[in-house]
């Protein structure tokens, strides 16, 4: 039997946290000592047990980016950014290696209109028993004008999104790259939220294995299109390359 959805936990879901909206609610991942299921420490990182599995026939493990709860991917410091990414693709790729799952999702929410709950950053790895999502990607959800390119990776708008309007991709086909790769993430995720729109305050980061390359999709996130929704029809921007050639003035024009 093929599985195509995945089976949500209502009586979990409805026990977890949220501080992105009730901003006076505690944080649980800035009490780091009463954290429970620490499967690994990297410094001020942490890979753990997710403590509220809401998806059924998955494994679901967290990783706490920082122990500063009002920091935020796009001004880390390269160090910390560069360690972030090394550390959270060892895991991912750790999780596929294993067998265990059909595959390996590996993704990060930020903001309101992300799909998180929890303001402290951090992303997440899900393994999935039954369901496998690269049924569902294409290698033309990655291709689209180019913002910049360097030996083994580059980085682009997409010309066809998988939901529309604006989606940035970063190709890395050569894992010796992994640090350029954060780097373009890092300007992808300071651009959505200080010059894309004034109205944006949210992102998602999604990264796939496909065609032998690994690749983050990085997303701005307001109120999803109703003719996606109802019809699953992408839409795109018009000015996707005004946009690539904002991007490389605002940050690549000095190389």
């Amino acid at each position: 039997m093929k599985h195509t959805h995945l089976y949500f936990e209502s009586h979990i879901g409805r026990q977890k946290p949220e501080n992105i909206i009730n901003r006076e609610a505690t944080c649980p991942f800035c009490d780091r000592e009463s954290l429970e299921g620490v499967l690994e420490e990297r410094g001020p990182i942490i890979f753990l047990k997710n403590k509220y599995p809401v998806l059924q026939d998955t494994y679901q493990t967290l990783i706490i980016e920082t122990d500063e709860c009002d920091s935020e991917l796009s001004v880390y410091p390269k160090e910390h950014l560069h360690q972030l990414f090394r550390f959270g693709v060892e895991k991912w790729m750790d999780l596929e290696a294993s067998g265990e799952f059909r595959s390996v999702m590996f993704y990060k929410n930020h903001g309101p209109y992300s799909g998180g709950s929890l303001k402290h950053p951090h992303m997440q790895i899900i393994g999935l028993q039954h369901v496998d999502y690269q049924e569902h990607t294409r290698l033309d959800h990655f291709v689209g004008v180019e913002i910049d390119a360097a030996q083994g990776i580059s980085c682009n708008i997409s010309s066809q999104p998988r939901a529309g309007f604006t989606e940035f991709n970063v190709i890395m086909e050569d894992l010796a790259q992994i640090d350029r790769m954060a780097d373009y993430v890092q300007i992808l995720t300071h651009y959505i939220l200080h010059h894309f729109n004034q109205r944006c305050a949210s992102y998602n980061l999604f990264f796939y294995h496909l065609g032998g390359k690994r690749m983050v999709k990085v997303v701005p996130r307001f109120v999803t299109s109703p003719l996606f929704v109802g019809y699953s029809i992408p839409q795109v921007s018009n000015n996707i390359e005004e946009i690539a050639k904002q991007i490389q003035r605002l940050y690549l024009a000095e190389r």
